[in-house]
């Protein structure tokens, strides 16, 4: 049996297609059948099912995949560390972030990480924060960037910021004229916010219940952070999110920020997250380094801004 099978039918069970698998190794789907077919032969099981939708992994073949997804991302993570003894300094990281708000505030860091190491690519995926956790300890992804997520016993916590969830509006909002928004005052306006599957929805309605109120219905519900950002640049809505999120349309002046009264304040903690696996590669290391230094650069995070 060869490394070969293995690889092309790794990346047939993530594309699930043999012409996108083909696709993405560059090979003709020959080539993939083929080598599926070596497989099947090896082992004298069928691997996988043909319908109309792509392949379907038969028992057979979703135990193959578990078994041999850890050895291939090990072989990766060998090479990359032989390239980077022959001082290559190239290589891949993957990614994971839970939600828009972390990819607006990662989005800056990843483009000065690009204009250092261009011979490094980055897959980003955006995920809730236990998705995140979960693919960080399962060895699918390199490192994983959270908020509002749990401590986890099978992952290592290499960094942690505190941060703040304050009222962002535009300028010319009544709100801004306050030095700071209480929960009171905040339900006499429109709100844009996600719907209560995110940790920030539950963390402000849980501030409302602990001061008697009822949790408020958000005029605008959705997980769009452009669309909230736009909403609240015209003056409909508030938004509940940290500065950073919004450093450009502060800087424009487009937006301010105000803080919330004590009692109201949202704090949870940007974690950046690594496996407790295998020596990292050159590449995982150098983001893992770039992204703590960006973050600690940025104490703002948990300070009011304007």
């Amino acid at each position: 049996m060869q490394l070969q099978a293995i690889i092309y039918f790794n990346e047939l069970v993530r594309s699930r297609s043999i012409r996108q698998a083909a696709e993405a190794l560059g090979v003709s789907p020959m080539a993939v059948s083929r080598q599926l077919e070596n497989l099947e032969a090896y082992f004298d099981a069928p691997l996988v099912e043909r319908g109309a939708r792509g392949i379907v992994l038969t028992a057979a073949g979703a135990l193959l995949a578990e078994r041999t997804l850890g050895v291939i991302r090990d072989l990766e993570s060998a090479r990359q560390v032989i390239d980077d003894l022959r001082d290559l300094k190239a290589g891949h990281v993957s990614l994971h972030v839970n939600g828009a708000v972390i990819s607006a505030i990662l989005a800056p860091a990843l483009a000065e990480f690009y204009a250092l190491y261009p011979a490094i690519s980055i897959a980003v995926t955006v995920s809730s924060a236990e998705a995140a956790i979960r693919a960080v300890a399962t060895g699918e992804t390199d490192l994983a960037v959270t908020m509002f997520s749990p401590k986890d016993s099978e992952t290592q916590t290499l960094f942690e910021l505190p941060v703040l969830h304050q009222p962002v509006m535009a300028p010319d909002h009544p709100l801004a004229a306050h030095e700071t928004v209480t929960l009171e005052a905040i339900r006499d306006h429109a709100v844009a916010m996600p719907d209560r599957a995110f940790s920030i929805r539950r963390d402000f309605d849980a501030r409302q219940r602990a001061a008697g109120l009822e949790p408020m219905t958000a005029t605008f519900e959705t997980s769009s952070l452009e669309l909230q950002k736009e909403l609240a640049r015209s003056g409909a809505a508030i938004l509940i999110l940290p500065a950073m999120t919004v450093t450009r349309e502060l800087r424009e002046k487009a937006l301010t920020v105000r803080p919330f009264e004590k009692r109201a304040e949202i704090a949870t903690d940007i974690r950046l997250i690594r496996t407790e696996g295998p020596t990292p590669t050159f590449a995982a290391k150098r983001l893992a380094d770039f992204l703590m230094t960006f973050l600690s650069a940025h104490d703002e995070l948990a300070q009011p801004g304007d």
